[in-house]
C-alpha cells in the first residue's frame, strides 16, 4: 500500500487529506476559530459535583463546563478490593484540577477530561502519572515487542517513575531513537508541571501541536512515501519540527507548487463533497444511506440497480461485500462515531454472513479510531461502535437546515394549504374583518389558487370576507402569514 499525506493551508484553515493508493481515506480539518481542545492540558476548577452520575463539572474558561467522570481521575473510581469511591472523595466543589482533554465539545455536550494525563511523541506515549510498559496490539510480532518491551523499560527514570505506550511507529526502531523521545517526553512533562504550577484557574497550561504537526507525529507510518505541503510557510515550519524531533521524515516531506490546487490531485475536493450526502453509490449499482443523528448513525445497503448473475442470494452477498468495505472508508473519510446500526441485506447462508462481517473488521484493522464489532443480532443488524473524539465531517462542514431546523423534511404545500385555512377559522371566530391577507411561499401561493381555489371560495362564503394571495419568495417552505385588513 502506497500513501500520502496532502496538507492545504489557507488564511484560517488548514486541512490534511490522507490518500491510500489513490483512494482518499480520511480528512481533518482545523480552523483558526474552532481548533480542537484533544490532548489539551487545563487547570480547571470544580464548579459541580454529581454523585448520582460519579461524575464532576469541570469549569476550563470556555463556554461551556466540561464532563469528568469518576472513572477518568488518576486513582479511578475503584479503591481497594472493588469498592466503588465515591466522585465526592475524588474531588471537592471549588478545588482546582490538572486535567487533559478526552473529546472535544460535541453537539451540546461540553469536553470530556480525564486526569489521566498522556504526552504522545513520535515512537512513545508518556502515562507521566501511571506504571508499566504496553505496547500497540498492531505490532503482531511477540519477539518485536518483547524487544521493544525491554528497551523502554530500561529507559524508565527510578526517580521519576512514569508509564509508557509503544506506538505502532516504534516498530523496528533501534536504541537511540527510544532514548531520544523518551527524554523528549520527560523534558515537556517537567515544563508542563512548571506551566501548572504558576497558572491561575481556568487557565490552559500545555496546547497540542497544530494540525501539520500533528500529522507528521500521528498519521505517519512505514508505508508513508510523501507529505506535500501547498504553503511555503507551513513548509519550513514542518521541515524545521521533523529536524528536531523526527529526522527520518525530513526526506519525504514537500514543498507542492503545481498550479492545479493540491486537493485536486485525487479528487479530495470532490470526495468531500461526496461525503456530506446520505447516498453513497457503490460501483455494482447498489448503494448506501447514512442518517446522522445525535443518539446514532445508522447505514441501509440496498441492492438499487444490481441485478447480479447467477441468483439472488448471490447478487446479494456480492452487494454486501461491496457494502462492507465501503462503509469502513466512509466512517472514516466522515469521522463517524459513537454507536453505528448498519443493515445488511439478509443473506441466508452463514458463510456468506461471515464473509462479510471479515470483510467489515479487516477493512477497519487500519482505522486509527478504536471500533468494537459486534456479530449480526437476531433482527439481521451489526451493531459496532467507532471512538468519537472530535466532530465529524458533516458537523465541522455543516449547519442545521434554517428551513427545516435540523429535521431533514419540511411540510408539503398541501399540508401548508390546510394550516392556513384552519388560522383563518380560528382568526374568524376571534375577530371582525372585511378581507384578510394571506403570505406564503410561491409553491403554495400556487396551489391555493389552483387545487384549492374551491376550499378558498368556500372559506370566503364562510367568512364573508375577501382572501387575497401574496407569493413571498423569501419566506421558509412551511412559512405563512395570515393578516387581517
Amino acid at each position: 500500500m502506497k500513501a500520502e499525506i496532502l496538507v492545504n493551508v489557507t488564511p484560517r484553515e488548514v486541512r490534511a487529506a490522507r490518500v491510500e493508493d489513490g483512494v482518499v481515506q480520511e480528512v481533518i480539518i482545523e480552523r483558526a476559530d474552532r481548533r480542537g481542545l484533544i490532548s489539551n492540558i487545563y487547570k480547571g476548577t470544580v464548579s459541580r459535583v454529581l454523585p448520582g452520575m460519579q461524575a464532576a463539572f469541570i469549569d476550563l474558561g470556555l463556554d461551556r463546563t466540561a464532563f469528568l467522570h469518576a472513572s477518568d481521575i488518576g486513582c479511578g473510581a475503584d479503591g481497594d478490593a472493588g469498592v466503588e469511591v465515591s466522585i465526592r472523595d475524588l474531588v471537592a466543589e471549588g478545588s482546582e484540577i490538572l486535567v487533559q482533554v478526552l473529546k472535544d465539545p460535541l453537539g451540546t455536550k461540553g469536553a470530556r477530561l480525564t486526569t489521566q494525563i498522556t504526552i504522545p511523541s513520535r515512537y512513545l506515549v508518556m502515562m507521566p502519572l501511571g506504571s508499566g510498559v504496553r505496547v500497540s496490539a498492531r505490532i503482531e510480532q511477540e519477539q518485536e515487542r518483547e524487544r521493544l518491551r525491554g528497551l523502554i523499560e530500561g529507559l524508565t527514570d527510578p526517580d521519576n517513575p512514569a508509564g509508557f505506550i509503544v506506538r505502532t511507529a516504534a516498530e523496528g526502531a533501534d536504541m537511540e531513537a527510544l532514548r531520544a523521545d523518551a527524554q523528549l517526553l520527560q523534558k515537556l512533562w517537567r515544563a508542563i508541571k512548571d506551566s501548572a504550577f504558576q497558572a491561575g484557574p481556568m487557565e490552559l497550561v500545555h496546547e497540542d501541536l497544530p494540525l501539520p504537526l500533528r500529522v507528521l507525529r500521528d498519521l505517519l507510518g512505514a508505508d508513508m512515501e510523501r507529505v506535500r505541503v501547498d504553503s511555503e510557510v507551513t513548509f519550513v515550519l514542518m521541515k524545521e519540527f521533523a529536524d528536531k524531533f523526527v529526522p527520518d521524515l525530513l526526506p519525504i516531506i514537500e514543498h507542492y507548487t503545481g498550479n492545479r490546487p493540491i486537493f485536486d490531485l485525487y479528487n479530495v475536493e470532490d470526495e468531500i463533497q461526496r461525503a456530506l450526502q446520505r447516498k453513497v453509490p457503490l460501483k455494482s449499482g447498489g448503494y448506501l444511506m447514512f442518517d446522522q443523528t445525535e443518539a446514532m448513525t445508522t447505514i441501509d445497503v440496498n441492492t438499487g440497480a444490481y441485478v447480479g448473475h447467477r441468483n439472488l442470494e448471490e447478487t446479494i452477498f456480492r452487494t454486501n461485500l461491496e457494502a462492507a468495505v465501503a462503509i469502513a472508508r466512509q466512517l472514516r473519510l466522515r469521522n463517524l462515531g459513537g454507536i453505528i446500526i448498519i443493515d445488511f441485506i439478509d443473506m441466508t447462508e452463514e458463510e456468506h454472513r461471515n464473509q462479510v462481517m471479515q470483510a467489515l473488521s479487516g477493512r477497519l484493522a487500519g482505522d486509527y479510531a478504536k471500533t468494537q464489532i459486534m456479530d449480526v443480532s437476531p433482527l439481521g443488524l451489526v451493531e459496532m461502535t467507532r471512538k468519537r473524539t472530535r466532530e465529524s465531517l458533516e458537523h465541522v462542514l455543516c449547519q442545521a437546515c434554517p428551513s427545516c431546523e435540523g429535521r431533514g423534511f419540511v411540510k408539503t404545500a398541501e399540508s401548508v394549504c390546510f394550516e392556513i385555512f384552519r388560522e383563518i377559522l380560528r382568526q374568524s371566530g376571534q375577530f371582525d374583518f372585511q378581507e384578510l391577507l394571506v403570505l406564503a411561499r410561491p409553491r403554495v401561493i400556487e396551489r391555493l389558487l389552483d387545487e384549492e381555489s374551491a376550499s378558498v371560495a368556500e372559506l370566503e362564503e364562510q367568512t364573508g370576507a375577501t382572501i387575497r394571495l401574496q407569493s413571498e419568495s423569501l419566506y421558509a417552505p412551511d412559512q405563512f402569514d395570515v393578516i387581517l385588513i
